[in-house]
């Protein structure tokens, strides 16, 4: 009789639609995925395995569009997200030279502290890694008692990583700047600068970098400032041509 009862043991494996099978199977090895199922007549299927849980793949409908990212997705629980962004972060500056930051497919930013992080597919679909421990309430930035600069650099935190409009925050960092700059603290001008250049070569636009650079350069910080600005960027290496450490 134990065999006919309903035991709390299920595994849900998510299948999500694919757009182009060649790019899906290219994009998964690159990142390390070894490919468990590969199908492709008389319908499609392909299975995929990382560590301990694993991606499948069928067809997607007639007219999907992946870069309208309305595809699919699904979420995957971890203990600490922090290894496995740096896991696919690293696959990817081996095989295509770069963290792929824009466009289809991509790894969205990870701060230190973060709780989450996404890779978006070739057929636009998002794989959201989250800490299991993470709050019931996220901060999401927005306090109406934040003025000047420090407003502007709160709005463009929510546009790059809640809405993830890389253009929308640059806009936002660069007007701000311009417009409260003068009248906000050295840490919050550093913070924006720092913005505007991990920006800046997210949107493969760097001409600009280096007059943030130098600006940057030169605003004079303490130790814990300069931390502060270096947890501010997904990558602190941007930064260390100019972020160095004060007289």
């Amino acid at each position: 009789m134990s065999e006919e009862r309903v035991h709390p043991n299920e595994t849900i494996l998510p299948l999500l639609p694919c757009v182009s099978p060649e790019e899906t199977l290219a994009f998964w090895r690159a990142l390390g995925f070894a490919v468990t199922w590969e199908q492709t007549r008389p319908y499609l299927y392909l299975a995929f395995r990382w560590s301990g849980f694993e991606l499948h793949y069928g067809n997607a409908a007639p007219g999907v569009d992946p870069a309208a990212e309305q595809t699919g997705g699904c979420l995957v629980l971890v203990d600490a997200v922090a290894p496995y962004h740096a896991a696919f972060s690293g696959a990817m500056r081996a095989a295509y030279g770069k963290v792929l930051a824009k466009g289809l497919p991509r790894i969205t930013r990870y701060r230190p502290g973060a709780s989450r992080f996404s890779v978006v597919d070739p057929s636009g679909n998002t794989i959201t890694f989250i800490r299991r421990d993470e709050p019931e309430e996220l901060e999401y930035g927005g306090s109406k008692d934040l003025v000047g600069l420090a407003r502007v650099l709160d709005n463009a935190r929510i546009l790059r990583e809640f809405k993830s409009d890389d253009r929308a925050a640059f806009r936002a960092l660069n007007s701000g700047l311009r417009r409260h700059g003068d009248a906000a603290s050295a840490v919050e001008q550093a913070v924006a600068l720092a913005g505007l250049i991990e920006l800046s070569i997210a949107l493969a636009e760097p001409e600009r970098v280096p007059d943030w650079g130098a600006r940057l350069q030169a605003i004079r910080l303490t130790g814990p400032e300069r931390d502060q600005v270096r947890h501010a960027v997904a990558d602190p290496a941007v930064l260390e041509p100019w972020l160095s450490e004060a007289d």
